[in-house]
C-alpha cells in the first residue's frame, strides 16, 4: 500500500513594485524591519512635563534663589553705605568751603561761630560775598540713605567729639541718624 502525499504548492503571487527604494532592493518595504527607537517616547507622551519634572525644575530654582538673595542684600546695604560716605564727603566738604571764605573774611560771620555755618540750610542758601556776589555750597541737603530723610546728626565745635546732641552754636560735624550696624562692623552714627 503506498500513501500518496499531495502537496499542494501554490506559486507566489507577481510582485508590482511601488517605489524606487522597492525597485532597488527587490522586496516590499513592508518585509523589511525599521530600527527600532530606543529611549524615544511616542508623541503624544512628549507634549508635556510629569509632574515630578516640574517639582525638581522648581526645587532647582528655589534653591538657587535662595542662595543668591544674601548676596543681593549685602549688595544692596553695600551700595547705601557707599552713597552715604559720598553724602557725608559732600556735606563736610561744603562746610570746608565755608569755613575757608569766612576766615578769608569773603563775607560776614557770627562773633563765636569761629567761622563755622549756623546751620545745614546756610549751606544751600548760600551767602553774599562783597561785590553782591551770592555763592552756595550745596544745591540741596542730601538724604541720608540709612534713614531716608534729609536729617543729618550735627556737632559744633564746642560739643564734645562723641556727643550725639547739637548744641546749635554752629555745624562743625554731621553724622548718620541712623543706630545700625555697618558691614564693617562700625555704628553709621559714628562714621
Amino acid at each position: 500500500m503506498e500513501l500518496a502525499i499531495l502537496v499542494r504548492v501554490q506559486a507566489p503571487e507577481p510582485y508590482v513594485v511601488r517605489d524606487e527604494r522597492e525597485a532597488a532592493i527587490g522586496m516590499p518595504m513592508s518585509r523589511i524591519r525599521q530600527p527600532r527607537r530606543v529611549g524615544r517616547r511616542s508623541r503624544s507622551q512628549e507634549a508635556g512635563l510629569t509632574l515630578l519634572e516640574l517639582i525638581i525644575a522648581c526645587t532647582i530654582l528655589l534653591v538657587l534663589a535662595s542662595a543668591a538673595r544674601p548676596m543681593i542684600q549685602a549688595t544692596i546695604v553695600r551700595s547705601r553705605e557707599a552713597e552715604l560716605r559720598r553724602d557725608l564727603r559732600e556735606i563736610r566738604n561744603a562746610i570746608d568751603r565755608y569755613k575757608d571764605m569766612a576766615d578769608a573774611n569773603a563775607f560776614r560771620t557770627e562773633v563765636g561761630s569761629n567761622g563755622y555755618p549756623p546751620d545745614l540750610e546756610t549751606l544751600v542758601k548760600g551767602v553774599t560775598l562783597a561785590g553782591n556776589k551770592h555763592v552756595r555750597f550745596l544745591r540741596r541737603i542730601p538724604k541720608d540713605p540709612m534713614t531716608g530723610r534729609a536729617e543729618w546728626g550735627m556737632r559744633s565745635n564746642q560739643d564734645d567729639p562723641d556727643t550725639t546732641s547739637w548744641g546749635g552754636n554752629n555745624v562743625f560735624d554731621v553724622f548718620s541718624k541712623s543706630d545700625a550696624t555697618a558691614l564693617d562692623g562700625s555704628k553709621y552714627s559714628e562714621w
